[in-house]
């Protein structure tokens, strides 16, 4: 494992560009995605934590980005990863054109259907999940609320689905917070609801895993790369956890997205389909060929450097990476924000480690 002292500001600033990418459907009220690529020694790497979040909470994003850039992503035990199809809270006779964008539906192994949205009924819920089951009937089924639901509101609307669907592989944060899950899990049992728990929102910090795991409050952990500090650092919390992880996005573009594949490619198991599709989602990118998946898989990129085989983000092209510049305004707030979450590493006195 390579460990490196965190880069100066104006190291990560000096390649830095934003860029605003288009999305094909309105996805948890975003119809964008804005994002900062920077480049390092190791490659690309990006930083794109969600406007809301503050500096310590976008910090450990920018530390992700920092390992991608500065010390790689590390070498796969595996290279292609599974991946599930994302439907979004869209009206059930949409659902074939979003399916569209994952190729023919007997290869889809795994979809992810978003229940709970604002405005919606669980009739509407119920109707998406049965054209995603018509439309692909031999995919693993899951639910994402993102902790949307009271208690009360998740037992209801999970007994309606799971009747509508047969089974569903998971329920993912049907509530919000921990101790919530851990007191779902007994409610759905009491009402003889069978349905496995997953928890993604309630999984941010490297400390969250360790106390789903240790109340009881969900059957496997949703982790994405950049909130958790990067590759290595999730390598080490889903192993502290002792549950089975999905692998997911923060709907990154194709440069971060590949800190996610790493994260794939490097866990000693890999149980389910993971959340790492996305790119499907996006009507372009600032690179030439996006990660998106065949035939429900997708390559992890790779390199060659000396005699080692190493997991690196696609480089952007130069005309794309102009089309999607996002404008001065927006390039100095994202500058700022780098500014303060990189003073938060520093005063953390983060080394940074991967590579491994």
């Amino acid at each position: 494992m390579t460990s490196v002292p965190l880069p100066a500001v104006d190291e990560i600033l000096d390649t830095a560009v934003v860029v605003s990418v288009p999305m094909r459907t309105r996805f948890r009220g975003h119809i964008s995605r804005e994002v900062m690529l920077f480049r390092g020694p190791a490659g690309w790497a990006e930083f794109g934590p969600f406007p809301e979040y503050e500096a310590p909470e976008a910090a450990q994003w920018l530390a992700g980005g920092i390992e991608a850039a500065f010390t790689g992503l590390g070498t796969p035990v595996r290279t292609s990863i599974p991946v599930n199809a994302t439907v979004p809270a869209v009206a059930a006779d949409q659902v074939p054109s979003v399916l569209a964008q994952y190729g023919k539906a007997e290869t889809i192994q795994a979809v992810k259907i978003k229940v709970a949205e604002p405005g919606q009924s669980t009739d509407d819920d119920v109707a998406r999940v049965r054209a995603v089951q018509k439309l692909a009937p031999h995919a693993q089924l899951r639910v994402d609320a993102n902790g949307a639901w009271s208690l009360e509101e998740a037992v209801r609307a999970l007994g309606r689905i799971v009747d509508a669907a047969g089974e569903l592989q998971y329920a993912e944060q049907p509530v919000a917070g921990v101790e919530p899950l851990a007191r779902l899990r007994e409610a759905l049992q009491r009402a003889g609801v069978q349905v496995l728990i997953a928890a993604d929102e309630a999984v941010r910090k490297a400390e969250d895993p360790l106390r789903v795991a240790r109340l009881g409050a969900a059957d496997l952990i949703v982790v994405k790369a950049p909130p958790l500090g990067g590759v290595q650092r999730a390598l080490e919390v889903v192993a502290q956890a002792g549950l089975d992880a999905v692998v997911s996005s923060a709907l990154d573009t194709s440069v971060g997205l590949t800190a996610g594949l790493a994260l794939a490619a490097r866990l000693p198991q890999l149980p389910y389909a993971c959340g790492l599709g996305t790119a499907a989602m996006f009507v372009s990118e600032p690179v030439t060929q996006p990660l998106t998946p065949t035939a429900g898989q997708i390559r992890v990129p790779v390199q060659t450097v000396g005699q080692a085989t190493v997991i690196r983000a696609p480089d952007p092209d130069a005309q794309l990476l102009q089309r999607h510049r996002a404008s001065e305004q927006r390039q100095w707030w994202w500058r700022s924000r780098v500014r303060a979450a990189h003073q938060v590493l520093a005063d953390e006195g983060l080394r940074v480690s991967g590579g491994a």
